[in-house]
């Protein structure tokens, strides 16, 4: 039987390559690589990149996101990155944009930001209406509300993507094999993460990374624009849905890489972000075969930055509210 002791100390080594180095100390030690999954997903949506960039040297965490709440999930992911000895690449898609952008706030070992198909928010900004600002996302009616009761006794609601939509707005271009398992084994989400507003943000202050879809019909790709406009992101676009990192695995793959081998950011020392088209990727069952990698131009120092991209919703009501 496991103890205590024994669990906490298998805890920061969750998702990690075995024969990774450990990064202690030094500025010069591959950093480790935790990628947040978003809304109605689970950290298996990440299986296309992990074992590639475990394939390449790098120690990969993937954490379960909570789903409760911002300020609670932002809470736990700061904690899992407290776990991690040395410098770190925090990789947030859709809704876990907008937690890790709070997750990185006051750890120096967060270096890098990258954000996939995500919320970003800036402080302040609730997510139903940031991702109301900009046309072009679908989810909201693809959405499903399911009550639910809380250990007080209180009522709250679950938010689920209706399954015979899953594909549209989620997966376009993966099999309909594929995405009737996604659909089914999908992890809703608190109708209140939407509510809450973000707290202060780490992409002010740490460099970013962004990937676009221009297919995504869950957050508006104007959205994405503006956003990595705003955090001054190196972005690269591709035409892919939401779930790019199992549409197009080495896009996604490669701008994590150019993160984590990036020292410093060009747009700290007054280098406008850049944006690169990529060539889409052809895909099968599993993922992509005969891939286009993504050619990220810019300054070969730029500093990486990891983010957790988000799914967008509105505002919606809890059964017990007027």
């Amino acid at each position: 039987m496991l103890t205590a002791t024994a669990l906490a100390t298998a805890v920061p080594t969750a998702g990690a390559a075995p024969a990774a180095p450990a990064n202690r100390g030094g500025g010069t030690a591959k950093p480790t690589i935790v990628l947040v999954h978003g809304a109605f997903a689970d950290a298996s949506s990440w299986r296309e990149i992990v074992p590639r960039l475990q394939s390449d040297g790098y120690r990969v965490m993937v954490p379960a996101n909570p789903l409760r709440g911002l300020p609670g999930d932002t809470a736990y992911i700061a904690s899992v990155l407290r776990s991690v000895e040395g410098p770190i690449v925090l990789v947030g898609h859709s809704y876990a944009g907008a937690v890790i952008s709070g997750a990185a706030v006051g750890n120096p070992h967060v270096k890098a930001l990258v954000y996939i198909n995500a919320l970003v928010p800036d402080e302040g900004e609730v997510l139903s209406a940031l991702s109301g600002m900009f046309p072009g996302s679908e989810l909201d009616p693809a959405l499903k509300p399911v009550p639910f009761t809380e250990p007080d006794g209180s009522i709250g609601t679950d938010l689920h993507v209706t399954p015979e939509l899953y594909r549209r707005v989620l997966a376009a271009s993966l099999p309909q094999t594929t995405t009737a398992v996604l659909a089914a084994s999908q992890r809703p989400i608190e109708a209140q993460a939407f509510k809450d507003a973000a707290g202060p943000v780490a992409w002010r202050t740490i460099p970013s990374w962004a990937v676009i879809s221009r297919q995504d019909r869950a957050v508006s790709p104007e959205l994405e624009r503006f956003q990595a406009r705003r955090a001054r992101s190196r972005t690269v676009e591709i035409d892919a849905p939401h779930l790019v990192m199992l549409t197009h695995p080495k896009a996604v793959t490669d701008l994590i890489l150019d993160a984590a081998r990036s020292r410093s950011r060009a747009s700290t020392t007054g280098e406008p972000p850049r944006t690169v088209l990529t060539t889409t990727e052809s895909t099968g069952s599993t993922g992509p075969t005969g891939s286009t990698a993504p050619s990220v131009t810019g300054a070969a120092d730029a500093a990486v930055v990891a983010g957790a991209g988000v799914v967008s919703v509105v505002r919606r009501r809890r059964p017990t509210e007027s």
